[in-house]
């Protein structure tokens, strides 16, 4: 069997971090077991839908790597088309098919009476299941005459009154007991039809063999296991994966922080970086790793490591898994990537070596690529120190002063545009036997005078990196 998934997203709004998720792990399952993705656009909401934002969705799911091998613009002739409202004609086929069998049946019932029979359910202390007369067979011919006559109707799928048990990959055995959903409609009266009709049409039309979407679609999952089997279709393994929550323990929000991808593109984080930590919210694994790249998954991800456990969404997770994978970049890579920053014209102008032993260096500091010019700027660059309390207690030490004038001397003896580690050395070694400073005046002292800090990157490959004249600046400004 080959094995066919989907990522159904709906063209309302950015792609939400939510499902990227599931495409994430639609990807990655059909890549492990070297099945088909594919990408399907449910835009019957035609008010809502958007095709800029459907342009913007597929845009960000390439940006992480997901990218389909059959879709709207991939289209497989046996499976096309795949934006849902160029489906209409095969929903109204499946959809009389069911009527003209007798499990489905048109609905004149007015949102009038719709409404009040959901208000008598309540006052009574039930759930409002449909009540209205078009379920009864007697009314058959009557409803029939109306739609010749070109009256306009809902059609209403009638709710078998049994229960049925869902065997999901991640939920274990969920079971749907009888009249826990009374008939529902499947066609809307402008002819439009709802979300469960389609999604069970086109899953069951395009051979799809796996369903992996979050687990607030499982209470939806009994209407369409009823469509299914009216249908005489073949049902699909199911996984529901857990949802995502913030620390409030409440479903993930705006309110929780940024929660589109695009939003996560603007600030700078890699794409590498958000499949790793979007796969980790709900998947473990098998060794246990927290960082990786997704494309080395194909060998072990499977449906058996879900947690149906709820998944705490955490920026500041993220943000760590963002720093790991820069760390994990080549500096050939950093570099290209930190050329394209702004305010980065310093760094372009040094030689190769220069800048390998910068990305080197800074790559453990830095959380995200626009770090790097910053921290060029603060650590590097800066001629003009901030006076810190802590380097306020350095500047008052009485060795300090000596180490400041030696270092000043030494530093105008130069005559190239950087230092050596043997010169920094040389100076140390110095300090520590002719000035006879030891300890933590010696190497607070040294740091603070060559670079403003008291604390930061080692000085043995911070200083040769640091211009000379931005030496000579520092400790004019120290002396004052």
């Amino acid at each position: 069997m080959t094995v066919r998934v989907r990522f159904a997203p709906s063209p309302t709004g950015y792609l939400h971090i939510g499902g990227a998720r599931t495409a994430l792990y639609n990807y990655l399952y059909s890549k492990a077991v070297g099945g088909t993705f594919v990408l399907r656009i449910e835009d019957t909401d035609l008010e809502r839908s958007n095709s800029e934002y459907e342009k913007l969705q597929i845009d960000d799911l390439k940006w992480m790597g997901i990218v389909h091998d059959e879709g709207p613009d991939k289209p497989n002739p046996k499976y096309a088309p795949y934006r849902q409202s160029e489906r209409t004609e095969i929903y109204k086929k499946y959809a009389l098919d069911l009527v003209e069998k007798g499990l489905a049946f048109y609905d004149f019932c007015t949102d009038e009476e719709l409404e009040a029979s959901k208000e008598k359910a309540a006052a009574e202390g039930r759930d409002p299941i449909y009540e209205g007369k078009w379920k009864n067979p007697e009314f058959n011919q009557e409803a029939l005459q109306r739609i010749k006559a070109g009256e306009k109707a809902a059609i209403r799928f009638r709710a078998p009154k049994k229960s049925y048990t869902l065997n999901d990959k991640v939920k274990g055995e969920v079971v749907y007991p009888a009249n826990m959903v009374g008939d529902f409609v499947i066609v809307r009266s402008n002819g439009l039809p709802v979300y469960n009709f389609c999604c069970v049409v086109d899953d069951h039309l395009m051979d799809i063999t796996h369903v992996i979407r979050g687990e607030d679609h499982l209470n939806n999952t009994v209407r369409q296991l009823m469509i299914y089997e009216a249908l005489g279709a073949k049902l699909p393994e199911f996984a529901h994966v857990s949802l995502l929550i913030g620390h409030d323990r409440q479903k993930l929000s705006k309110r929780h922080g940024a929660t589109s991808v695009n939003l996560y593109r603007n600030e700078h984080y890699l794409p590498e970086a958000m499949c790793n930590y979007l796969c980790l919210l709900g998947w473990s694994h098998p060794t246990e790793k927290d960082i990786f790249d997704k494309n080395d998954l194909n060998e072990v991800f499977n449906l058996e490591r879900f947690s149906a456990s709820a998944a705490m969404y955490d920026v500041e997770k993220l943000k760590w898994v963002n720093s790991e994978h820069v760390k994990k970049m080549s500096n050939a890579d950093l570099i290209t990537l930190v050329e394209k920053e702004p305010e980065t014209d310093f760094f372009k102008k040094q030689t190769p070596e220069w800048k390998l032993a910068c990305v080197e260096l800074l790559k453990k500091y830095a959380q995200f690529i626009p770090d790097f010019p910053k921290l060029v700027n603060e650590l590097i660059l800066n001629e003009h120190p901030h006076l810190t309390d802590a380097l306020k207690e350095i500047l008052s030490w009485e060795t300090t002063p000596k180490i400041l004038s030696f270092l000043s001397d030494e530093i105008n003896k130069v005559q190239t545009t950087f230092v050596t580690e043997a010169e920094l050395n040389a100076w140390t070694e110095f300090v520590k036997k002719d000035l006879a400073v030891k300890g933590k005046p010696l190497f607070q002292g040294v740091r603070g005078c060559l670079t403003g800090h008291d604390h930061g990157p080692d000085l043995k490959f911070l200083i040769p990196l640091t211009p000379v004249s931005v030496l000579k600046n520092r400790m004019i400004d120290l002396s004052k």
